[in-house]
């Protein structure tokens, strides 16, 4: 016997919008977001295609596939609570990337795969699934914090790489792709859609 979870809906907001228009995923605070179904253009993670990389070793590196990670949400919540984990006051959510940050979503790292986010201003995203903290992300942060590199110099093998790796396990946030497009703004609501759920046993 499967056990099913009924679909339900949680609210919350946005409270910052943030863009990534160098060349890398490191992001800064800007007044709107503006998506299309390539994501936001001019951002790093842009695109309706991107190359695989580490997270997919059924491919070769470097192989087209549909980008499901044009979106990086974040939770303030869960940045609160990485933070003083890794022994420091705050961490800034552009310094691991981020393109949303809600709060008043419980647990929001832990939203399953399928879940649609319902913004006020008509913006849909899918969200694709979790987003496993890396060492890169965590060099960036040890980076911005003044930490000690690790070993030649190299931010990746840092004690703050690691230790955020630690830290933000399951609350790294969640990736996503744009369903309909349109503008989200700092303030607005946002709905989760959670589909039924259930073990595939």
């Amino acid at each position: 016997m499967i056990e099913k979870v009924p679909a339900r809906k949680v609210t919350g907001k946005v409270s910052r919008v943030l863009k990534a228009e160098g060349k890398d995923f490191a992001s800064a605070p800007t007044d709107q977001l503006e998506l299309t179904y390539e994501g936001v253009p001019g951002d790093f993670h842009s695109g309706l295609t991107r190359l695989s990389g580490g997270r997919e070793p059924w491919y070769t590196r470097g192989t087209e596939m549909r980008n499901e990670r044009q979106i990086s949400i974040l939770s303030e919540e869960e940045l609160a609570e990485i933070a003083p984990a890794m022994g420091i006051d705050v961490l800034e959510p552009g310094w691991i990337g981020a393109n949303l940050v809600l709060e008043g979503i419980p647990n929001m790292s832990y939203l399953p795969p399928r879940t649609l986010l319902f913004f006020e201003g008509g913006v849909t995203l899918r969200i694709d699934g979790y987003n496993a903290p890396c060492r890169l992300a965590g060099s960036r942060v040890a980076e911005a914090t003044g930490a000690e590199p690790g070993p030649d110099g190299d931010y990746t093998r840092s004690d703050m790489a690691l230790a955020f790796k630690d830290a933000a396990k399951m609350k790294r946030g969640l990736v996503a792709w744009v369903e309909r497009e349109g503008t989200i703004r700092p303030g607005e609501g946002v709905t989760a859609r959670i589909w039924e759920q259930w073990i595939y046993a």
